[in-house]
């Protein structure tokens, strides 16, 4: 699938950025799709002036507002660099015109939505049946360079608890 992908090479930009750069605020309408090649990614959303994270992506993984990105509607997160970044990019408009003219491409963009639903689903449960401890113990199980790369703070907000829970939970273990 690479050589698929370097068919349409020229429609992407190469961007360095530092950590803590904001790529896309909620709000805003997506028109970039970025693609990892080194560094660590977030989402996350703006509840009453306290952040919420609600994803990671690292190397090789992919990031947009997709749902604002297909519909030109505002973006419902923010997508924020942890680490210092370098990523590929690609325009909206030309994004679609590459999902247009290869059939093989298209595939695997729908097989990575639904397997980005599936795992939006999982956290979605984990949150409805699982305690933060739990919670915890399935991140570090399925996830372990999530707990090694990315700042306890944003660990905690994406588990739904303070710093200093997660501090008792991680002096538990």
């Amino acid at each position: 699938m690479k050589k698929e992908w370097e068919k349409f090479s020229h429609y992407f930009k190469q961007r360095e950025v530092p950590a803590k750069t904001i790529l896309l605020a909620e709000g805003t309408i997506s028109k970039t799709m970025f693609f990892i090649e080194k560094g660590c990614l977030r989402t996350w959303v703006d509840n009453s002036g306290k952040e919420i994270t609600t994803q990671f992506f690292f190397e090789g993984d992919s990031v947009s507002s997709i749902e604002s990105f297909r519909t030109n509607q505002p973006s419902l997160y923010n997508i924020e660099s942890i680490e210092p970044c370098i990523l590929q990019t690609i325009s909206q408009i030309d994004f679609l015109e590459v999902i247009e003219n290869s059939p093989e491409l298209r595939k695997e963009l729908v097989e990575h939505l639904f397997k980005r639903l599936f795992q939006s689903q999982q956290v979605f449960y984990t949150y409805l049946k699982n305690n933060p401890q739990k919670r915890y113990e399935e991140l570090t199980e399925k996830y372990p360079h999530i707990i090694q790369r990315v700042p306890q703070h944003y660990i905690a907000s994406y588990l739904g608890i303070t710093s200093v829970s997660l501090s008792r939970i991680r002096n538990r273990r």
